[in-house]
């Protein structure tokens, strides 16, 4: 059995990205994502409305990362504190060997390997830090470029529910 532990925070980085832990001061960005009805058309939540409602957001995530329940980054260019999306860990099996991946990403910035990049360090962590045996991924079967960013990974569809599907992805290691 794994025994999460997100403290100190597990801050990561790649060639291009920082990712953080999200503050208060995030909450525009927070509420920018989170109202984006291309983004949200996809997620089984409603559209942000205000910035009170996206400093909620912040706190819960806080929140759960302080109880281990899952780890949540905002995406960072490197050398600018502002987010421009977000990714997950969550959905920690009670053993912590099995985890479900989460990420959204402002538009304008969607289509330029910024996900390429971040999920490489997300699956590594995962498996190498976590110890995870897998990570699943529930998609929209309309989301295709998701899809599609998954199955890069080799991340295999795995079964279908009535509104989703569920990819999984097992650790080689």
């Amino acid at each position: 059995m794994n025994t999460m532990n997100f403290s100190p925070f597990p801050e990561l980085a790649t060639n291009r990205y920082s990712l953080r832990r999200l503050n208060k001061y995030d909450a525009e960005k927070i509420l920018e994502i989170r109202s984006d009805k291309s983004i949200g058309k996809y997620l089984d939540r409603p559209i942000a409305k205000s910035v009170d409602e996206a400093l909620l957001f912040v706190k819960k995530i806080n929140t759960g990362i302080s109880k281990n329940d899952l780890v949540y980054w905002g995406i960072c260019k490197k050398n600018n504190s502002e987010i421009i999306g977000t990714i997950t860990l969550w959905q920690i099996s009670k053993d912590g060997t099995k985890a479900e991946i989460g990420f959204e990403l402002v538009p304008k910035f969607q289509g330029i390997g910024v996900m390429q990049e971040v999920v490489t360090e997300i699956v590594r962590f995962g498996f190498e830090e976590m110890k995870l045996s897998i990570i699943e991924g529930e998609v929209d079967p309309n989301n295709i470029k998701s899809i599609k960013l998954m199955k890069s990974f080799g991340f295999a569809l795995d079964r279908c529910l009535e509104k989703t599907e569920i990819y999984v992805l097992k650790n080689s290691l």
